[in-house]
C-alpha cells in the first residue's frame, strides 16, 4: 500500500476512534466517520468496504498501537521490576487518554460477545499482552526477584486481568484524581503476586 493510502486510512481510523469515543459504537455512522475525518463519505468507502470493515480495522489498529507502545516502554528498561512498572505505566497513560480508550474499547468488548471477528482481534491483543508479561516474569525469575513457583502462563493472564480490572474500576468511579492510586495499587498488587 502506498504511503498516501496508509496515511489516509490512518486519518479515517483516528476519526472513527474519536467518533466512537464521542457518540458510542451503535450510534456512529459512516457519514459521522467521514465528517470527523474531514473527507467525503465516498473517500471512506474507497478505503473501507463498510462500517464493519472500519471498526475491525480500528480495533486492530488501536490494539497494535497499544502493543507497540508497551513494547517500547518495556524494552527501555533492564530489570524485571522496572520492566513491569514500565508496562503498567504505559497502560495507565493519563486520565484523559485512558478514559477515551476504555470508552471505545468497552464498546468493542460488548460487540465482541456477538462478533467472532472482534473476538479474534481481541484475543490476538491479549496474546501479545500475555507474551509481554511472560517475558517479564521469566526475566524476573532469572534475576531471582520473582518466585519460580509461579505458573508463568497463569500469572501473565492475571497481570492483564488486574490491569484492565483496575482501569475499568477507575473509569466507573468517575474520579480522575484516583488514576495514580489505581496505577500504583496495580503495580504493588502485581509485585506481590509475583514475589
Amino acid at each position: 500500500m502506498k504511503k498516501k493510502a496508509i496515511e489516509r486510512r490512518e486519518q479515517i481510523l483516528k476519526a472513527a476512534f474519536q467518533a466512537v469515543a464521542d457518540k458510542g459504537f451503535e450510534a456512529v455512522t459512516l457519514q459521522d466517520i467521514a465528517d470527523y475525518a474531514g473527507v467525503s463519505k465516498g473517500v471512506t468507502n474507497y478505503y473501507f468496504h463498510n462500517k464493519e470493515d472500519v471498526f475491525s480495522s480500528l480495533l486492530k489498529w488501536v490494539t497494535n498501537q497499544i502493543y507497540k507502545n508497551e513494547c517500547y516502554a518495556i524494552n527501555k528498561q533492564t530489570t524485571s521490576a522496572k520492566k513491569l512498572e514500565a508496562y503498567i505505566c504505559s497502560v495507565f497513560i493519563s486520565p484523559e487518554k485512558n478514559r477515551k480508550f476504555y470508552k471505545v474499547y468497552l464498546d468493542f468488548i460488548a460487540q465482541a460477545s456477538r462478533n467472532e471477528h472482534y473476538q479474534q482481534i481481541n484475543l490476538q491483543f491479549y496474546e501479545n499482552c500475555w507474551g509481554l508479561a511472560r517475558d517479564i516474569i521469566s526475566h524476573g525469575q532469572d534475576e531471582g526477584v520473582f518466585t519460580r513457583e509461579l505458573d508463568i502462563d497463569q500469572a501473565s493472564k492475571m497481570i492483564r486481568s488486574i490491569i484492565d480490572g483496575a482501569l475499568i474500576q477507575w473509569l466507573m468511579c468517575n474520579e480522575e484524581e484516583l488514576h495514580d492510586f489505581y496505577r500504583n495499587s496495580c503495580i504493588n498488587t502485581i509485585l506481590k503476586l509475583l514475589k
